[in-house]
């Protein structure tokens, strides 16, 4: 089974939020995250930006609105 951990990419770091993903869904709030034994996580204001199943990560950005 393929399982990923998710990571959130903030201006100078990155941040793990949940280890062995095996499920995401964008919603408007965000992102659901879904693992076997854990209750979903929902990670406001982000988006996927990226799968890269070679790493085993699911790489989230942060929504940011344009004003103009």
């Amino acid at each position: 089974m393929c399982q990923l951990k998710a990571v959130v990419e903030r201006e100078d770091c990155c941040e793990t939020v949940m280890e062995s993903v095996t499920s995401a869904e964008e919603t408007a709030e965000g992102v659901i995250l879904s693992t076997y034994f854990e209750e979903p996580l929902t990670v406001q204001g982000v988006r996927i930006k990226r799968i890269d199943l070679l790493t085993g990560a699911i790489l989230l950005t942060s929504v940011v609105e344009k004003t103009l």
